[in-house]
């Protein structure tokens, strides 16, 4: 996993699909989806981590 279309690859392979018309709302909207699945034990720790960082590097741009 290496960009913010991965990530939302992520949560589509879950049935998860963000789209709220403002890029901000959405990425904090995937960060808690993220987190949901790992506090689920849906996905690794690795997966986890990449992914938020993915999406915190996003947010600042």
């Amino acid at each position: 996993m290496n960009s913010f279309i991965d990530v939302q690859k992520l949560l589509k392979s879950f049935g998860v699909f963000v789209y709220l018309g403002d890029r901000d709302s959405d990425i904090l909207l995937m960060e808690e989806e993220v987190k949901e699945l790992y506090k689920n034990n849906l996905i690794s720790t690795d997966e986890f981590q990449k992914a938020l960082l993915i999406l915190r590097t996003e947010k600042k741009s």
